[in-house]
């Protein structure tokens, strides 16, 4: 597609193709495939092309514009898996057990998987505990509309309720424990998080997808105000609403 506005440009300021390529230091060429082809030059020789014809280079090439700000990898990006079932249980226990400075933050609907693959999971969150770690637990609540939407949208039917219910049944022996806490919440689930310290495994949830199906972020905690403070705010706003799992 033709670049109108560069080609508007070198209109007003009598430039030609070669004149404007000897300056920019291109083949005339190149700049030809500029006007005609709507091609984006390299930012070094657009910003001295722009400079010349004394237009902002952005206006001239908006893909600059969006070059500059993207970034093809998050620097909070430890790793990306297609799907939850590719993440081994261990990387989940072994992002826990790393846990000893600040806390461990499990948000989910269910996440029996945890318990199904690693029955010490409950003596787990007992030894950071005693080390000193904050553990707090959300999980579904069954009776919430949000949780019986989520299994008629995932075709799960009332699956979904009882593994929230068995999820309790699992996490029960917990209460009473010393800085352990576990409630639960009513809340749309965007993404299941489960935070150790400065690391995170984020799950996102896909429309009509079961959560094994669905893609996991591993990120570490890089500086304030990035991906992960993001998902390690959502999980204290969802905290803030949920209640506490009572003692029988």
């Amino acid at each position: 597609m033709p670049n109108e506005r560069l080609r508007a440009a070198m209109a007003a300021g009598g430039w030609t193709h070669a004149t404007l390529a000897a300056r920019a230091q291109v083949d005339p060429k190149s700049v030809e495939r500029w006007v005609n082809l709507g091609r984006t030059p390299r930012r070094v020789t657009a910003l001295l092309a722009a400079e010349t014809l004394g237009e902002d280079v952005h206006a001239l090439w908006p893909a600059l514009r969006q070059a500059r700000s993207a970034r093809a990898v998050s620097s909070e990006l430890v790793a990306l898996y297609d799907q939850r079932a590719d993440v081994p249980v261990s990387t989940y226990t072994d992002m826990l057990s790393e846990a000893r400075e600040q806390r461990i933050d499990v948000l989910v609907y269910a996440a029996v998987f945890l318990h199904e693959g690693f029955p010490r999971l409950n003596d787990l969150f007992r030894e950071r505990a005693a080390e000193g770690c904050s553990v707090r637990i959300a999980l579904g609540d069954a009776e919430s509309k949000n949780v019986r939407q989520r299994g008629e949208e995932e075709r799960f039917g009332h699956g979904i309720e009882s593994r929230c219910r068995l999820a309790v049944m699992h996490y029960r022996p917990l209460l009473g424990v010393p800085g352990i806490e576990i409630r639960t919440h009513g809340t749309t689930l965007y993404n299941s998080i489960y935070r150790a310290d400065d690391q995170m495994l984020a799950n996102g949830h896909i429309w009509g997808v079961n959560a094994y199906a669905a893609p996991v972020w591993h990120l570490r905690r890089c500086g304030a105000g990035g991906i992960f403070d993001t998902y390690a705010q959502s999980f204290d706003a969802v905290w803030t609403t949920a209640k506490p799992v009572p003692e029988e």
